[in-house]
């Protein structure tokens, strides 16, 4: 049959109205998904090298929320046992007072008992601050506290939060402690000393592990950003490009189903051939 020939059997302008309708269509599936749920690429089957890149941001975003969570729980450990050493070290002042009182030769007997009762309920209230210090089960001012490594990438690397064993240092001291006598009292006064020596060295170690914490959680917070943005530029769509594209395609549509009504009704016009 000769190009352009009218036949009843077949419509090339049909058929190719069809493919140009079917073609829209696809596109505009395309376009109102994107549309409809931000993304550019939702699946393998739209990229499937960028979902695979993408899927494999979304678990580097994944870990970096346990990394953080990770260094949240041991900044909460740091915070516990900041507060508990720095009771400690306002208590010790109160015990230094204490001590210095039974340090005078003066005092009654009377008065020795009734310093000596203070002094000894001072000791069971630091006691009482150590053994409270402590978040999660997890106590870095227990005698049995051990150093603990914190992820802090998701590489495996880790960040040692140190260990201060205040009750040890609190004990050794006890032991130590003796204000029967003026004379015994002095001498407790400088074993208070190497225990507040002891109690500064732990509020360093905390204040440093601490802000060494917050460093790091703030750089992997960064980071996270910076993927997450990487992300977005794989996957998310332009949504005013989208939005545009979606009219436009509407359009293309409708004038696509007319032209294809319009070759639909072609072949009838061989009917007036025959009236």
């Amino acid at each position: 049959m000769a190009a352009g020939a009218n036949s009843i059997n077949t419509n090339p302008g049909a058929l190719i109205a069809l493919q140009n309708l079917n073609s829209i269509n696809n596109r505009l599936d395309v376009t109102q998904n994107r549309v409809a749920t931000g993304f550019k690429v939702g699946g393998a089957v739209d990229d499937a090298s960028s979902f695979s890149i993408a899927q494999g941001l979304r678990g580097e975003l994944k870990a970096y929320e346990a990394v953080s969570q990770g260094i949240a729980n041991a900044t909460g450990v740091l915070n516990v046992a900041e507060a508990g050493a720095t009771a400690l070290s306002n208590l010790a002042g109160d015990i230094k007072k204490k001590v210095t009182e039974l340090a005078n030769g003066a005092l009654t007997s009377a008065q020795r008992t009734i310093l000596s009762d203070d002094f000894t309920q001072l000791l069971v209230q630091a006691r009482d601050f150590l053994n409270q210090a402590t978040f999660q089960g997890n106590n870095l001012l227990a005698s049995d506290a051990a150093d603990t490594e914190v992820i802090s990438d998701i590489d495996g690397s880790t960040i040692t939060i140190r260990a201060n064993n205040l009750i040890d240092d609190l004990d050794t001291f006890s032991a130590a402690a003796d204000v029967t006598s003026a004379a015994n009292s002095v001498t407790t006064l400088s074993d208070l000393a190497t225990f507040e020596t002891a109690i500064n060295t732990a509020l360093g170690n905390i204040g440093a592990d601490t802000r060494r914490l917050k460093f790091q959680d703030e750089f992997i917070g960064k980071i996270a950003d910076a993927v997450e943005v990487g992300l977005g530029s794989i996957v998310d769509a332009d949504l005013a490009k989208e939005s545009a594209k979606l009219q436009a395609l509407q359009i293309q549509q409708q004038l696509s189903s007319q032209t294809l009504s319009i070759a639909n009704q072609r072949p009838s016009v061989l009917l007036s051939l025959f009236r």
